[in-house]
Parts: structure tokens; sequence; C-alpha cells
């Protein structure tokens, strides 16, 4: 049996139904992608089916006893107190008391009688809703995604915060998880830790997203929306590329075939008195029931068309960076980089959040002086930079008047295009044309921010975050965009594929402002990083070998000697050896687990940690070596 079935679903917020006659049936374990157009309709629908809205009409049944949970698309600014507090607060009631217990539990002061009466309370409260088997639930999921029950929710990352999240989603063990755009503003380690999570987690997924790397690895059905009508295509998101192309290629020679009927139909309704007199009147009401169906066809929106002007060559050399270096209250963003930037160059930078990817566009671009180093601008530049913040769109005005600073006719590669006209190529009605800023989507934020761009001719093109919030189709039509562009492109993005299909070099941060350039796509430079980590583990694992060895040979010669010392540093320096193979062992199996493609996939914080940990062993080696050679001249 279904865990849960929409039969004949209707959603309408006047004009057509956003939601049409629609009917799904979701069964266990499945992991169902809704997609379709930007505004289709699908976060509606994953409504319905969380009970936030109701449908105008249809019916919805599900299992007794399916929970459903769904994942927030935002953060909430308003979510406050330790990770165990926000965690358990997916519990409604049951996690209000778990968090209370929680927070009298850890007070190591004011332990009196108050405090004991408080704790006595709260307990048989959680005794009487059988609390304490959801208590262990939180701390195993907590566990599970490597959080801090302690930590302050406001002092978290953004990707962590969004884990965080994820648990309060979980801790009520959910039979149907949904989950809308939920790698928006995550870094590609926190995206890559999110699909290895879910793809062993055992619930039903029913998700949206615009990533496709997401989306191929992670679905095994989609569900695509198209003009209010809900499609169910199994299998992969390949196999919904081809057969979808199929079914378009199918409907378009039909709905030829219809309307080449339909125009024959009229012309013969419209001959001569004599034709009017013998008309079959079967066929007269068969033309007018075409007419309404013809009427009723909802055509398939049109793609974007998208067009830029490339301007005039820039100077071979576009941007030289000089051993630059910039920190921002001492924590080092950019450390003694240096890149020769030449027209045509299609550079990808890629590192997580926060690390200082918008910062190093702006030391090149020359918005930020660097501490030290230099950064010389090429000659005859002209630059559209995609800023990710949206700072160049004014909220109070409307969409076309955010273009050109309001004027009525614009001009792209020489020819003159109304704003309206052109507005509607990124998809902007007429009416949606006159809204103002603030009232629109994400992604018409982004659509309008692409317009604003490719107005003015651009040599060089700077792209910070492009892709957020942009529907597939999109994405695709600015991927052919930017392949066919003749100028300079520099991409800060998340998206995979996205940089995949662009860049030909990635400059990845690595973490404490070192930046190396790979060449080739993200695989290629993911591939390259880990053979250099594995390359430069072999060599410090063979180094270590051979301080081993000498090491060994010396502690050996220093028993031969019989060199006297006190007892007690006699006991420290036969015990150093054994200290020192040990840490050497433990030494090169984290050199082993980071060497390991999976490494990489992990949460940056985990990652950093175990980075860190190694760091200090090898200082500990170096501190244990030293004694050793100081016991050893004292022996002598």
């Amino acid at each position: 049996m279904a865990l849960l079935r929409l039969q004949n679903v209707q959603l309408s917020f006047g004009g057509p139904a956003l939601l049409d006659d629609i009917n799904i049936s979701i069964e266990h374990n499945e992991r169902i992608c809704l997609i379709g157009r930007n505004g289709a309709g699908k976060s509606s629908l994953l409504k319905i089916i969380n009970g936030k809205i109701k449908p105008d009409s249809g019916e919805i049944t599900k299992q007794h006893g399916v929970v459903i949970t769904q994942l927030e698309q935002e953060v909430p600014q308003d979510m406050t107190g330790s990770v165990y507090e926000v965690v358990a607060g997916g519990l409604a009631e049951t996690g209000k008391l778990l968090a209370q217990f929680n927070q009298l539990s850890i007070q190591t002061e004011n332990q009196d009688e108050k405090w004991m009466s408080q704790l006595e309370s709260v307990q048989q409260k959680l005794e009487a809703c059988d609390g304490w088997k959801f208590s262990q639930n939180i701390e195993s999921i907590i566990t599970r995604l490597t959080l801090d029950e302690n930590a302050d929710f406001n002092q978290l990352s953004g990707g962590v915060k969004r884990r965080v999240l994820l648990a309060r989603a979980l801790v009520q063990d959910p039979d149907i998880l949904l989950l809308d755009e939920p790698t928006n503003h995550l870094d590609i380690s926190v995206i890559q830790w999110l699909e290895e999570f879910l793809l062993n987690y055992k619930a039903t997924l029913i998700f949206i997203t615009h990533d496709r790397s997401f989306l191929r690895r992670l679905a095994t059905r989609i569900v695509e929306i198209d003009r209010g009508i809900a499609s169910s295509w199994p299998g992969d998101y390949d196999n919904f590329l081809r057969r979808k192309a199929e079914q378009l290629e199918a409907e378009s020679a039909e709905n030829a075939r219809f309307a080449k009927k339909l125009a024959e139909e009229e012309v013969w309704i419209r001959q001569g008195i004599k034709a009017r007199r013998t008309r079959n009147e079967g066929r007269v009401r068969a033309l007018e029931a075409m007419r309404k169906e013809h009427a009723a066809i909802r055509k398939r929106q049109g793609n974007a068309k998208l067009e830029m002007d490339s301007g005039e060559k820039s100077g071979k050399k576009v941007v030289e960076a000089k051993k630059i270096s910039y920190s921002i209250d001492g924590k080092k963003l950019v450390d003694n980089f240096s890149i020769l930037v030449q027209r045509g160059d299609r550079i990808g930078l890629v590192g997580p959040n926060g690390v200082g990817k918008t910062t190093l566009l702006r030391l090149l671009l020359g918005r930020l002086e660097p501490d030290s180093g230099t950064a010389i601008l090429g000659t005859s530049l002209q630059v559209a930079y995609f800023d990710q913040l949206r700072d160049q769109l004014d909220e109070d005005k409307s969409v076309k008047d955010n273009l050109d600073r309001g004027a009525d006719n614009i001009t792209i590669n020489g020819k003159t295009k109304h704003v309206i006209s052109y507005l509607q190529d990124f998809l902007f009605t007429p009416q949606r044309a006159n809204s103002p800023v603030n009232s629109l989507s994400g992604g018409e934020r982004n659509r309008l921010m692409l317009a604003k761009l490719f107005i003015k001719p651009a040599n060089i093109l700077v792209l910070d975050e492009p892709t957020n919030d942009l529907d597939v189709e999109t994405l695709e039509l600015l991927e052919d965009l930017l392949l066919n562009y003749k100028g300079t492109v520099i991409i800060v993005s998340h998206d995979r594929t996205f940089i995949n299909n662009l860049v030909s070099s990635c400059l990845v941060f690595e973490g404490n402002g070192i930046i190396r350039e790979y060449i080739g796509s993200y695989d290629d430079c993911m591939q390259q990083q880990q053979e250099r980590a594995a390359n430069e583990a072999a060599k410090a694992k063979q180094s270590q070998q051979q301080t081993n060895k000498t090491g060994k040979s010396q502690a050996q010669s220093t028993k031969s000697t019989g060199k006297k010392l006190s007892f007690k540093l006699q006991h420290e320096l036969d015990g150093l050896p054994k200290e020192i193979e040990a840490l050497e062992q433990k030494i090169e199996e984290t050199e082993i687990e980071m060497a390991s493609p999976e490494f990489f996939k992990r949460d940056h914080a985990a990652a950093q940690k175990v980075t860190d940990d190694y760091q200090k062993m090898q200082s500990d080696l170096e501190e244990k070596y030293a004694r050793w050679e100081t016991l050893m001249d004292e022996a002598k």
C-alpha cells in the first residue's frame, strides 16, 4: 500500500490552475525529485503533502501513523538556543521538556532544593509522555550528524545550521522527508556530505532541487510539473531527459496536426451560401469542440532568450597578481597568491563559504587593496560583475526601472529593443515588468540581475553565485550563452555541473589563505588535488621512515656506549623510541585517511579537525626528536 496518495488534486490562486488534477502515489523508500519551471507549483505541492495548505479539490489519503516532516528552505532568523534545544524543538512539547532537562543536567552550580524539585518535576513529565525514548533518538542523530549539542546555534556557520535543521526534522523519525532546495547557499563539501547522508537514509524523500549533480545522485523517480500537470517518470534524471525530449517532439507534431485540421475546418465553415446550406451539422458541432479544445491548451512557457555583447577585445593580459595577501581581523584569507589571467580564460573559484572567494574577486578587480603584493589590471577592460548579494538592484523601483536607469529602449549588439520586449526574453510578463523588485522571488531576482548585466558590452564577465534559484532550463541556457561568449569569465559557484561545463581551470581555496590553481574542469581539479595530497603524504611517510631508522640506530648506539644518566633521564631516554614509533604510526594512519578521496567529501569542520590533529602530531614528533637528541648529547 502506498504511503500517501493524491487523487484529482487541484489548486488555483486565480487564473489557470497552478496544480490541475494531480494524481501521484508515493511508496516506501523512494527518492522523488519534483522539477519544473520557477513558479510551476513545486513548493505548493510540498505544502499540500505536508498539510500546510489545503487544495481546492481532490483527495489525499495516507497510511495510518505516517509521519511527514519538512526541512526548512531558509534558516529561521528568530531561532535561538543550543544545538540540543533547537533539535529537540522538532518534538514540540516533548522537545521542550527534554531541552529543559538537558539544561538542568548540565548546571554545575546552584544545585539546591529548588533545582532538585525542578529536575524531579521534569523527569516525571517525561516519564508520563514516554519522552526518554526521544532523548536517545536526539542524542543518536546529533552524534550521526557530528554536531556539538552545547554549541550556540547563532554562532554556527550557514552549512552547520542547515545540518542542525536537518537533525530537527529527523528527530521526528519521519516516514516521508520533504526538502525544498536543500543545497541552496551550501558549499560543495556540505552538499556532498548531504548527498551521502540522504543516500543511506532509510525513508522516503521528496525533494526540489536545481542542482543537477545532486539530482543525478539521489533521484529514483522524477515528477515534473508542467502547465499544471504532474507527470511521473521512473528512473534517473538522464532517463527523464531522453524520454521527455521524445514526448515534447510527439506533442509538437500532434499540435501541428491539430492546428492544421482546425485551420481546414475554419476555411470550410467560412465557405459561401451554397456550402452553408449543405453543411453537416455534426461537423459544425465538432468544429465548436475543436475551438474549445484549442482555447484550453496551455502552451509551454518559452525559454529565456539570453544574449550578450562581448564588446571590444581586451588586452592579452587581463589581470596579473603578484604575491598578494589579505587578512580580516587576523584571519588570513589570501596568502602570497600569484596569478596571470589572460584574455579568454575561464576560471572557477571553489571553496567553502566564508573562505574568501568574493574577497579574491574584489582584489583581482582592483576594488580592494591587498595588505601586500600587487594586482595590476590590463588594458581596455569592460567588466560586468554579477553580485552575490544583489546589491545592484533597487528594491523600491520596478523591474523595468532597474534596467538602464529606466530607459524605454535598450541596445544589444547594435539592435534596439523596447525594455518590455527585452524583459520578456527573460520570462518577465508586461505586468511583472512593472512590479517592484521587493516582490520578486529568488529566481526572478537572478534573471533580472542577468538582464541588467547583459545590457552593456563587457569583455570580462565576473559571476559570483549566479546559479542560485534558477531553474534547470535557464541554467542550461546561461551555460550555452557563456560557452559562446568570447571574453574572459571568472565564476564563483557551488554548482558542480555548472563549473564542470564551463571552466578550463579552478582556483581551489585549501584553507589558511592557501589558494592553488588546477587545470581542467571541477572533477579534473578535485582528482589532481587528491593526487597531490597523496603524493605529499607518501613523501612525508618516506621521510619519517628514514628518520625513524636513523633514530633507532642512534638509540641502539646509545645503549652500547653505556654512558651514564640519572635513572629518571635514562628511563625517559629508553622510552622515547617507542613513543616516537607509536606517534609515527598514528601520523601514517592519518596520512592514509587524508589521502582518501572520501576525506574531501567530509564536512569542512570535521576535515579541519583531522588536519589540525595531524599538524599537532607532527609538532609533537619534532619535540620528541629534539628531546631525544638532547638526552643523547647529555649521555655522551
